[in-house]
């Protein structure tokens, strides 16, 4: 009865946190006074204590106004010449003096010279206009508020994707300023039923989100259930865009990722055209794609440059690499242990006789290289660049040739080690790629316990967590499960661009036909051609 009573009062708690938790929003009022003095005072004890907080008093003529930004997040060349220093000189070229009841009209409509203005007629907005980088300007007598858009943010530059490189393909990529990101795909994509559509997330942080698709050519219930699933997402603040993923993502207990995510433009583009739903995230240079298949994580960008010969053969090869990120470690500790009749006899005796002396188990062994290769891998990452590939030179040969030299470890072992953490590179999406080291070290145990048979069982399990698996309503192993032959054609082998005239069925039932595709407009060879 007790341990009842405090599941109650727990509850309780909780629930009264969060209905104290909903009410720190922006705390600014809806009303705005028509006293320029008030609504200054008004800002100054809403925002006390922030020094970065800049009122500027002037008069236009004989009316008051004042202009209240960020410092930082503000263009101060546009607020001194296209506002202030404008009001303060145009407005003298009237010969009349401007009535106080009619001043907010005349500044909105004739004397300021920002191409980006909006009228704003709650407190509330203004604070959160101001807080993302805007500038208010207040005009004495007046319940309303002019937004002058003067946005200027810190910002790096447009670099080169860092975890998805090409040989070929455009070097551009997302960065942390989302509007930058918009401006991309925008750039690509000059399409008038392109929608890009905001919605802020964060109680407190009110990020900007943007979902980006074409109307015409999106599935309507998957874009729905988009922005079904972020409708219902009350959090405090959103820092990046990996914590949209997880809140919204199908089956938080899978090691398989169900959403896409990349910082190449051109993926993000692609996506759209295919009727997909990119979600970009200010703050985050990583774009999100949903639905999301196994194929999709496999495929890269440079794919589509390439002829489909070389395609294809890359595409298998990245199959099998994960396939051996996965399964290679386990598969040696469940034939070398339980069932070594297996292996051919000449292996089996150079197995046995690299093992001559090692005194820990295979299993241990696997565990022992795998840790320290995740040890080596985690600090390579966090340390600067040139410290961080010596920690990994030193790392690789030096520690794995003394742990051998010192008979601690077989040399066959760090060969498989070293060839699945190869595997596992070759995979291009990064959190696929964690996936499949983290179903390594399962196999291992898995293995080390049960044998082959534990290997088939698990394998088993993993493929029928697959086969249910959905990514917002589409079968991860889509065109798989689904059948849909059309979408065969850009699957593991990928066809002659010429073939893929169809979208993925997977991804778009609307507007299926994306090329139009005569033969006989191309010549078939040099002589006809002539």
């Amino acid at each position: 009865m007790g341990f009842i009573e405090i599941i109650k009062r727990r509850r309780e708690r909780k629930r009264s946190y969060q209905q104290k938790e909903t009410k720190t929003f922006v705390e600014a009022q809806d009303k705005i006074f028509p006293s320029i003095d008030e609504n200054i005072k008004y800002v100054k004890e809403l925002l006390v204590d922030n020094d970065d907080i800049v009122i500027r008093e002037f008069f236009a003529g004989n009316v008051k106004c004042a202009t209240i930004f960020v410092d930082g997040l503000v263009n101060r060349e546009i607020i001194d010449r296209d506002v202030i220093k404008h009001l303060m000189v145009e407005i003298q070229l009237f010969k009349e003096e401007i009535s106080q009841k009619d001043a907010y009209n005349k500044i909105l409509n004739t004397l300021l010279a920002t191409s980006d203005i909006k009228e704003v007629t709650s407190f509330k907005d203004a604070i959160l206009d101001l807080l993302c980088g805007e500038t208010l300007l207040f005009v004495d007598g007046s319940d309303r508020i002019i937004r002058v858009s003067t946005r200027s943010f810190p910002n790096r530059g447009i670099q080169q994707p860092v975890s998805e490189n090409a040989v070929r393909g455009p070097r551009d990529s997302f960065n942390e300023v989302v509007r930058f990101s918009t401006a991309l795909i925008r750039r690509r994509v000059r399409d008038t039923r392109l929608r890009i559509k905001n919605i802020k997330l964060g109680r407190r942080s009110q990020t900007d989100i943007y979902l980006v698709y074409i109307d015409d050519i999106v599935d309507r219930d998957v874009l729905n259930e988009v922005k079904q699933r972020l409708s219902k997402i009350d959090i405090d603040a959103v820092i990046e865009a990996g914590m949209i993923e997880q809140l919204i993502e199908d089956d938080i207990f899978c090691l398989f990722p169900t959403i896409q995510h990349t910082e190449r433009v051109d993926t993000a583009v692609a996506a759209i055209y295919e009727g997909r739903v990119v979600i970009l995230c200010d703050n985050t240079n990583t774009a999100l794609i949903v639905p999301a298949t196994l194929m999709t994580l496999i495929q890269h960008a440079e794919d589509y440059y390439e002829r489909w010969h070389i395609a294809t053969v890359i595409r298998i090869l990245r199959v099998i690499a994960a396939l051996i990120a996965m399964t290679l470690q386990g598969f040696y500790i469940s034939i070398s242990s339980f069932t070594p009749s297996m292996i051919p006899p000449d292996l089996g005796l150079f197995i046995a006789a690299t093992r001559e002396g090692v005194p820990i188990p295979v299993f241990v062994e696997a565990l022992f290289l795998e840790f320290m290769l995740e040890l080596l891998r985690e600090a390579g990452l966090r340390l600067p660049g040139p410290i961080g590939q010596t920690i990994g030179i030193v790392g690789g040969l030096i520690i794995g040739q003394a742990a051998v030299q010192a008979g601690i470890i077989s040399p066959i072992m760090v060969i498989l080690v070293a060839t699945t953490a190869i595997a596992s590179f070759a995979i291009p999406a990064y959190n696929f790629s964690i996936s499949m080291r983290l179903l390594k070290f399962i196999y291992i145990i898995v293995c080390a316990a049960l044998g082959l048979y534990g290997f088939i069982l698990l394998s088993l399990i993993i493929l029928s967590n697959l086969v249910k698996l959905k990514s917002f309503g589409v079968p991860i192993l889509s065109p798989f499960v689904s059948f849909e032959i059309m979408d065969y054609k850009d699957t593991v082998v990928r066809l002659p661009t010429r073939y893929l005239w169809a979208r993925p069925i997977f991804a778009s039932t609307y507007q299926k036909i994306r090329m139009m595709y005569e033969r006989n407009t191309l010549p078939s060879s040099a002589g006809e051609s002539k």
